[in-house]
């Protein structure tokens, strides 16, 4: 399922739960209330501030690691396309009649990475994409280790390799980065604990005569939305909150490639 879906629709069950959950809760705390006005808080509050400061911590890790990762995502863009550039840049100790067909793969190879990202959230066509690349990057290998070879002695094969090297193993840590997420009993744990806050938010709301609307929707909302954009954060290349801004960096360098 794309994760964007899945994001919208765990918070549309989250919206819908708290705000069921917080009418039974009501209903349990008034007749509660009706049974023992006077016993029917006691001890409560004690309950209500360990599950709330508990959901608060809750989110306040996921929102923290979702938006660390978020980080890493643009960061690992920069790197790669320093690594591309650094050995595009290398090209040139070695031979000039093996230049141009390395030069040419080069641009190849950072159409196919960047294209990669484009296909998403078609995640089969995009994994059909990295796979071409890592194809690409075999190319590129062989060519430089025959340009290497038939070099006259010198320090190009100690300079172009690591190089290489770099710009290779920076795709399998992108790729990496980007299926590492939390595992999902965190966000059942999230989702449980959301759901018994809400069950406690409507008996501590038995008390009034009217349903106070405003608190009821706002609270389950606020809630609902604070998890999708966590979740939102955590796929970065889904949802609303994008890290498509980050490929200026490797569009700049295919021109510059030009």
């Amino acid at each position: 399922m794309n994760p964007e879906t899945a994001s919208l629709e765990f918070a549309g069950f989250l919206l819908v739960g708290m705000l069921v959950l917080q009418e039974v809760g009501r209903r349990l705390g008034a007749g509660r209330l009706a049974r023992d006005p006077e016993g029917a808080r006691t001890g409560v509050s004690a309950v209500e501030g360990a599950l709330f400061g508990l959901l608060g911590l809750l989110i306040a890790f996921t929102f923290s690691g979702a938006a660390s990762r978020f980080d890493v995502c643009r960061k690992l863009i920069n790197e790669e396309a320093n690594a591309i550039g650094t050995a595009w840049l290398r090209l040139d100790l070695l031979p000039p009649e093996a230049q141009p067909e390395l030069r040419q793969l080069f641009g190849r190879y950072l159409d196919s990475r960047l294209e990669t990202y484009k296909k998403l959230p078609d995640i089969p066509a995009a994994e059909a994409e990295l796979a071409r690349s890592i194809e690409i990057q075999g190319e590129i290998w062989k060519k430089a280790v025959a340009a290497v070879r038939s070099a006259s002695p010198g320090p190009s094969g100690m300079v172009i390799f690591p190089a290489l090297n770099q710009m290779f193993d920076i795709v399998t840590t992108r790729t990496m980065a980007a299926r590492t997420h939390p595992p999902s009993i965190i966000y059942m744990m999230l989702a449980a604990l959301a759901l018994a806050a809400a069950l406690l938010a409507g008996y501590g709301m038995a008390g009034g005569k009217t349903r106070s609307w405003v608190h009821i929707v706002g609270f389950a909302a606020v809630l609902s939305l604070t998890v999708y954009v966590i979740l939102d954060l955590e796929y970065p290349r889904f949802g609303l909150i994008r890290v498509d801004a980050a490929d200026r960096v490797l569009v700049d360098l295919r021109k510059a490639m030009e």
